[in-house]
């Protein structure tokens, strides 16, 4: 029963794993593609158009070493905290957006372009949830047997 329960963990978190580096790969990828758009659209940021110059290389750069991180069981449970924790910095930056703030600005680019910001926030909130998961499954396999 123990093998059966560790093999659908180690099944589900490679799953997890595997989504996680195909959305960070796509988006930066699709941000790379338009760079020059995706850097006027956070541009037109009302929270980062003063950053916007070094925030777009950043984000693409630490969304790309994530999923480097993430391919490596050795780096993998720190890029699993660096997924989850830019999920909740998306989600953060939506939620001032939609609340706080008079201009709102486009979204994503890419598939995630045809999404509204509440659908993108919903899709946030479910990646957060589903690296919590990754992250247990991940830490479970570090804690002492006996």
């Amino acid at each position: 029963m123990g093998f059966k329960f560790a093999s659908i963990k180690k099944f589900l978190l490679d799953v997890l794993v595997f989504l996680f580096i195909l959305l960070f790969v796509y988006a930066s990828v699709s941000k790379l593609v338009d760079y020059e758009t995706f850097e006027n659209q956070l541009g037109q940021s009302p929270l980062l158009s003063a950053f916007a110059g070094w925030v777009a290389p950043g984000l693409i750069i630490i969304e790309l070493l994530i999923a480097l991180f993430l391919i490596f069981e050795r780096t993998r449970l720190i890029a699993l905290f660096g997924f989850y924790s830019m999920m909740v910095l998306f989600t953060t930056y939506i939620i001032i957006i939609l609340n706080f703030t008079d201009f709102i600005p486009c979204s994503c680019g890419g598939v995630l372009e045809q999404l509204g910001w509440t659908e993108h926030l919903i899709f946030n909130v479910g990646f957060m949830g589903l690296g919590v998961v990754g992250i247990f499954i991940q830490s479970s396999k570090f804690k002492v047997q006996g």
